[in-house]
């Protein structure tokens, strides 16, 4: 079993707090570089919410009924 299936087994069921994760981290990481790697922080966080789950920060489109 990879490393990356043994974290999605432990993250199940808790994928809005992988997201709070994933949000708090690119925060660190773009205060720590003065904002300079902006997007490349917001391309990573954002691949690492399809891997592991969380909101994207985003509403989801509403339904058309």
């Amino acid at each position: 079993m990879s490393v990356m299936d043994k974290l999605k087994q432990m993250l199940k069921g808790h994928e809005e707090k992988a997201g709070q994760g994933i949000d708090k981290a690119g925060d660190f990481v773009d205060g720590k570089t003065q904002g300079k790697y902006s997007g490349q922080v917001d391309t990573a966080q954002d691949r690492l919410r399809e891997q592991f789950g969380g909101d994207s920060g985003q509403e989801p489109p509403s339904s058309q009924r």
